[in-house]
């Protein structure tokens, strides 16, 4: 299972941090991801890291703002946000997945295992 937390309502220009921890047949997984959806938007990549942590991969809204973390000793994945803005608001879910080459994945289709979502607002 993957539960997301860390949601809320953040001012433009401030940092929040997501939370996902694994549990499970999850817990060592290959890769592990987020996507974000917006208010009638399809849901979207954001951020992506390989199990070490070692190789991590952004969307071009994000790169340079957003960066993705592990602690397997936790069993968690994190997403550090900073400098955010209005268009951040989404509902932001975790994703998890065993097949080492999801690294490359853009699309949620790849991803076998979700978490719930956990939403937060910027406000301006």
């Amino acid at each position: 299972q993957l539960q997301a937390s860390g949601g809320g309502l953040v001012q433009a220009g401030g940092s929040l941090r997501l939370s996902c921890e694994t549990s499970g047949r999850i817990v060592s997984a290959n890769v592990m991801a987020w996507f974000r959806q917006g208010p009638g938007e399809e849901r979207v990549f954001v951020a992506v890291s390989n199990r070490s942590g070692v190789r991590r991969d952004y969307s071009d809204s994000v790169k340079g703002r957003f960066t993705i973390s592990r602690d397997n000793t936790k069993n968690t994945v994190y997403l550090q946000m900073n400098n955010l803005v209005p268009a951040d608001t989404a509902v932001y879910y975790c994703a998890a997945d065993a097949d080492p080459r999801s690294f490359a994945a853009r699309s949620p289709t790849v991803f076998d295992y979700w978490g719930q979502g956990t939403k937060f607002t910027v406000s301006s």
